[in-house]
């Protein structure tokens, strides 16, 4: 039973045809599963045949030996889609490895398994990282910052998981940031048109699953023609979904009640106490809070600040002459 719930496949062509010791990087890429590459990919060539003008496409047609400003970026487009998708799915497996490990559908996975170590599987994203730099590298500045940009997205999604129950909807803002890529490449800018189109294919599944909430359902037929509001009528008049709700609000009750009954007496006998221990005991209430400020603002500071990561590289750029 454990193979049929696993999404690793056994016999497919990576146990056929790589290499013993190729195949835990091939699966920890998800070489194995193109999806993914082709999901990273259509919005690039889409937002650079888009940008493209028939003068440009009609040039690359008939002269074929000048069609390397239209073929070029479509094949370094889809290299880099191989690889940083690869990258991603190496780093969404490092930081969720304990989760995996505890999940039957991904608990044999490379590094949960045991195939690859952390350290093996840090070193092989740095490789890729590498290489996608280099692809990077050869396009105008602007795209170059994008794809630099986009990085944020990719390692920020493993930890949307953690935080909200729509980390596919964060995924589609990493997916479809090839579109603006793709338009930057042809054009050397950004246009109204690119972020419509960015923006066109965030809401398309958003406004898909909302079609679907609202679809005519039946348990044995499966989704039916017409709409109905009948799923939510369902929700809001079982029992069992009235019992999560309640406990839910229960919870949050409960916590600002805890915290109203700690904090409105603490508040009191701090205002009646005399200095020194009136500052000594504010201090060790607010000490913590002002720790996190301190440290969050460092963090920006280093981040944007005059010399920070993102002006020096702005400056490296030679998109910004100071900060």
């Amino acid at each position: 039973m454990a193979e049929l719930r696993t999404d690793i496949r056994a016999g497919d062509w990576v146990d056929r045809l790589a290499p013993l010791a190729f195949r835990p990087y091939i699966r920890l890429a998800r070489l194995d599963r193109p999806i993914g590459t082709w999901l990273l990919l259509f919005p690039c060539w889409w937002g650079l045949f888009l940008a493209l003008d028939k003068g440009h496409l009609a040039v690359a047609w008939e002269a074929p030996s000048q069609s390397w400003f239209v073929l070029g970026p479509v094949i370094l487009f889809a290299l880099g889609a191989l690889v940083m998708r690869g990258a991603g799915c190496t780093y969404n497996d490092i930081v969720d490895r304990r989760f995996d490990a505890r999940v039957a559908r991904t608990a044999l996975r490379p590094i949960p398994s045991g195939q690859v170590s952390v350290r093996q599987a840090v070193v092989f994203l740095a490789a890729q990282l590498l290489v996608g730099l280099l692809i990077l590298l050869v396009f105008n500045r602007l795209t170059i910052l994008l794809g630099v940009l986009s990085l944020v997205l990719v390692f920020t999604y493993p930890l949307m998981k953690r935080i909200t129950y729509w980390p596919q909807a964060f995924l589609g803002l990493t997916f479809n940031w090839g579109v603006l890529m793709g338009w930057a490449a042809a054009m050397g800018g950004l246009h109204a048109p690119a972020f419509a189109l960015y923006a066109v294919f965030l809401l398309i599944p958003l406004a898909s699953i909302a079609l679907l909430s609202v679809a005519s359902f039946g348990f044995y037929t499966g989704i039916k023609a017409g709409f109905e509001f009948q799923n939510y009528a369902e929700v809001l008049g079982d029992e069992y979904f009235h019992a999560i709700f309640g406990r839910t609000f229960g919870i949050a009750l409960a916590t600002t009640a805890l915290a109203a009954l700690i904090g409105t007496p603490e508040a009191y006998i701090l205002y009646r106490m005399r200095n020194p221990w009136k500052s000594l005991f504010l201090l060790l209430a607010l000490g913590p809070l002002l720790i996190s400020v301190v440290v969050r603002t460092l963090g920006w500071a280093m981040l944007f600040g005059s010399t920070g990561v993102v002006n020096q590289a702005l400056i490296a750029l030679k998109l910004i002459a100071t900060p």
